[in-house]
């Protein structure tokens, strides 16, 4: 039989305020345990939350980036249940009235672009923390994350694998640095991705029995965690077995998620409203202040990109995936006036090297200035492609410039004709054989004679020029 994946996601998005979403207490991350945990959040007696107007604000950016309706009153409602980090014994939340309905975002998959359309973003506060000290078996309480405010983004099942998961959890990602509405650091939790997966069979209209994979804190490990479930779910169904609906975690060391829990529905929760919030009214001219002040977005910048520097698509679409991506393109673009060229050098040689090293754009040696820098030598001629790519070698381990390297180790092109005939002459003096077996229509042996002017010139001539003058000799 063959089966389809049905995956949506459920993303926690932390936002980057400085006070929690109910109380001043500070959001700063790496305190000491419970340093910031208020009476609001401990739920002592008389005391009552009062909304934080900027977790209002940051979700309304989020939801004109999605280009979806935004609910002008909004209610908040509390969730029943008993765990130790949550004081309380609930958690303020939105049931029936999100902040945020009906968006949508692009991913791209390969050579696809597809949408996939956001059910909801909801306002809630995030729960604090149980600290397990190893071989003690002791567990303690840390409040401090308690309280802090968290858009909590639904999606459709329109998702068919892993790859498009992480795809579209990379681009939400984007999407909220971008905003700035979040600093995106997964480590510390400021991003968590619970993904919801199911199987049926192909051409199958009704949903497969889901299971949710819980607190997923990276792209590679949301990837592995799905891929798991789906094969064990494939198995299980196909050994006659049926799918419980659960909830599960995945282990990275070992690769595979297990049950945590039996999965609950809404009404285990009693939800019921908030009596100590009152109704958040959100004006027009509170949505279009917001809209106004809206940054380009990255699908903007991306057509602009296109249209003023000349790049394709699928590149505009590589260089936007983030602030820092775009912001180093445009400076480059601009200093070289190349903006092909620069898009070739960032999503090739440069990605290449990052991911090699395992560093970020933001901590690469070579910056946009220098790239620019190396780039306009390409394009005057300096350089070919070959011998910038010794020149980029030798600036990823030194502060010089493209110009300096060129300068100190004698690496620019040869460009003189008589110089590269000279070289020219010499090589098919010396590779007779080759030169008869391409009179003789074998195309290979003119391709072999190219190579060897290149390696007598040390990679210094000019690569088109080498083949103009070798053909014209060889005709």
């Amino acid at each position: 039989m063959t089966w389809e994946t049905v995956i949506g996601l459920e993303i926690h998005v932390q936002l980057n305020t400085k006070s929690k979403i109910f109380s001043g207490a500070s959001t700063a991350f790496g305190a000491e345990p419970n340093a910031h945990a208020s009476v609001v959040e401990c739920a002592l007696p008389g005391v009552l939350p009062v909304m934080n107007r900027e977790v209002v604000e940051k979700a309304v950016r989020l939801g004109l980036a999605l280009d979806a309706k935004i609910n002008r009153k909004n209610v908040f409602d509390r969730k029943n249940y008993f765990y130790p980090d949550l004081p309380k014994g609930y958690q303020i939340s939105q049931l029936d009235a999100p902040i945020v309905e009906r968006g949508k975002l692009e991913i791209v998959v390969g050579d696809e672009v597809k949408t996939i359309h956001v059910t909801r973003a909801h306002m809630e506060e995030d729960a604090g923390k149980s600290v397990h000290e190893g071989l003690s078996g002791a567990t303690g309480i840390d409040l401090n994350r308690a309280g802090t405010p968290l858009l909590e983004v639904v999606s459709e099942p329109e998702m068919r694998s892993a790859a498009e998961a992480v795809a579209y959890a990379k681009a939400l990602h984007g999407l909220v640095t971008w905003l700035d509405i979040c600093d995106g650091n997964m480590a510390e939790g400021s991003f968590r991705i619970d993904a919801n997966v199911s199987v049926r069979p192909k051409g199958q209209q009704e949903f497969g029995m889901r299971r949710e994979i819980k607190n997923l804190n990276s792209f590679r490990f949301l990837e592995q965690a799905i891929n798991y479930e789906v094969e064990s779910q494939i198995e299980l169904l196909e050994d006659g077995g049926k799918v419980q609906q659960a909830t599960m975690l995945f282990d990275p060391d070992k690769g595979e998620t297990r049950v945590m829990r039996l999965k609950e529905d809404a009404h285990d929760y009693r939800y019921f409203p908030d009596p100590d919030l009152l109704p958040v009214i959100i004006s027009d001219e509170q949505i279009e202040r917001a809209r106004s002040a809206m940054p380009e977005l990255p699908s903007e910048m991306a057509q602009r990109f296109i249209r003023d520097f000349g790049v394709s698509d699928y590149d505009a679409r590589l260089l936007t995936a983030s602030r820092a991506q775009a912001a180093f393109f445009e400076t480059a673009a601009q200093a070289s006036g190349q903006g092909k060229l620069v898009a070739n050098w960032m999503n090739g040689e440069l990605a290449a090297t990052l991911n090699k090293e395992g560093l970020s754009l933001s901590a690469s040696p070579i910056q946009a200035d220098r790239l620019a820098g190396l780039v306009a030598k390409i394009a005057d001629g300096t350089l070919s492609n070959k011998l910038a790519k010794q020149v980029f070698e030798a600036m990823w381990g030194s502060d010089l410039t493209a110009a300096a390297i060129i300068e100190r180790d004698g690496l620019q092109q040869m460009t003189d004709s008589g110089a590269i005939e000279k070289i020219i002459d010499e090589v098919l003096a010396a590779n007779a054989k080759s030169v008869e077996e391409f009179k003789a229509g074998k195309e290979k042996a003119f391709n072999a004679l190219v190579g060897q002017v290149m390696k007598a010139s040390k990679g210094k001539a000019n690569p088109q020029q080498v083949q103009e003058l070798l053909k014209a000799k060889l005709v």
